[in-house]
């Protein structure tokens, strides 16, 4: 199943997107659930009850509605794993921005770190670029595990009975910063760092054995890469999280990106106000965002 949260007349809905993506057909959720998204789907499932079905009777034209992001405001931080393909991670430790290359440019452990809830914005929203902030922005291509049923101490060969299912994010960075600061979250988590979407789809919708990430910005492929690429994959990075942490109905990891961001590139190619950024992941679809410059910082009213 593929999910859909959007906006129609002012309310919010989550429906089931029909095979051929022209229409959306609602699930019956309480109006209070519809605001949050997928999640209430993901609790639900996770609970043991029946995935809901969308309402054939009532189908609604995709575009007589504007596509939410599928979990609009995440439950916590999103979960995130650096240097997780091994062409990123070499083309990383090469950039002289990478503060965990201490040991080798390849990881011998999942390197963890995460985003605000904050920050998701939606397929087709712009992602706003404040200069007197960051002038290095760059983009990166990931498949996101949204877990089901949580737990501590999932094992190994349980730990995609966990997974509900996954969608697309692009983990925006601000360079500068993350090579400022060491850690990562303020470089990863400036507001709208994370467009996720289109849709939110059932484990069954993505094959982990052969999909394939891409990203193009303005129509120049930039990544690409299979899932089996990943370091360290999905079952293990589930059971490191869950060894001492629980995990909870809609959670949420991104995975990891491929080679080919902007600070791979001599010199590095940032993204400027008009580019354009799209992701597609098989199974899942194309998650699309323009970069715009924000005009000044302004505080909090």
């Amino acid at each position: 199943m593929k999910l859909v949260a959007y906006w129609k007349g002012g309310k919010a809905g989550v429906g089931e997107l029909a095979p051929d993506g022209d229409v959306v057909y609602p699930l019956a959720l309480p109006s209070a659930d519809n605001d949050e998204g997928g999640l209430p789907v993901v609790r639900l499932c996770a609970a043991g009850g029946d995935p809901p079905s969308g309402d054939r009777s009532n189908p609604i034209p995709l575009d007589q509605v504007s596509i939410r992001a599928p979990i609009p405001r995440p439950r916590r931080n999103i979960f995130c794993v650096g240097k997780n393909y091994f062409d990123h991670a070499h083309e990383f430790a090469r950039s002289g921005f990478d503060s965990s290359a201490t040991s080798g440019a390849v990881p011998d452990a999942p390197i963890i770190f995460s985003k605000v809830p904050e920050c998701v914005i939606a397929h087709g929203e712009d992602v706003r670029m404040d200069a007197a902030v960051t002038q290095a922005v760059d983009y990166e291509a990931e498949l996101a595990v949204i877990i089901g049923r949580g737990g501590r101490g999932i094992p190994l060969e349980k730990a995609l009975d966990h997974v509900w299912g996954y969608t697309i994010v692009n983990d925006v960075t601000a360079r500068d910063l993350q090579g400022r600061h060491k850690q990562w979250l303020i470089g990863k988590s400036l507001d709208t760092f994370c467009p996720m979407g289109p849709v939110a789809v059932t484990a069954d919708e993505v094959d982990l054995t052969s999909a394939r990430v891409r990203c193009w910005v303005n129509d120049e492929l930039r990544q690409s890469a299979t899932l089996p690429q990943l370091i360290f994959d999905i079952p293990t990075l589930i059971a490191t999280l869950s060894s001492g942490i629980t995990l909870y109905p809609g959670d949420m990891i991104a995975t990891g990106t491929p080679a080919g961001v902007g600070i791979g590139f001599d010199p590095p190619r940032f993204l400027n106000p008009g580019d354009r950024v799209a992701v597609e992941i098989d199974g899942i679809g194309r998650l699309e965002n323009r970069f715009v410059a924000m005009p000044v910082t302004q505080e909090a009213v």
